[in-house]
């Protein structure tokens, strides 16, 4: 039976267009999506746009995507990674 510490989230690499990748918490990460969120040019996906707030939208996009289309050639994309066995 696995372990449940596989499923933990605690960290996340972040990859963006033209970017070196960097790695954040999954607070950091839900602070970095809110601030795209609210600077957001492009229509949100169908799955975000039932949220009202925008904290339940980010919240939504960290746990159930891993990738943001931005438009103009730039993405952002996110990954669970575990940084200790």
């Amino acid at each position: 039976m696995p372990s449940a510490l596989m499923y933990e989230e605690n960290m996340f690499v972040v990859l963006e267009a033209d970017k070196p990748e960097v790695f954040l918490t999954a607070e950091e990460l839900l602070a970095k999506l809110q601030d795209i969120l609210e600077h957001y040019t492009e229509e949100l996906p169908r799955n975000l746009q039932r949220f009202s707030s925008l904290a339940e939208q980010a919240r939504s996009l960290r746990d159930n995507f891993c990738e943001l289309d931005m438009g103009n050639n730039s993405y952002l994309q996110w990954y669970a990674v575990r940084l200790e066995k």
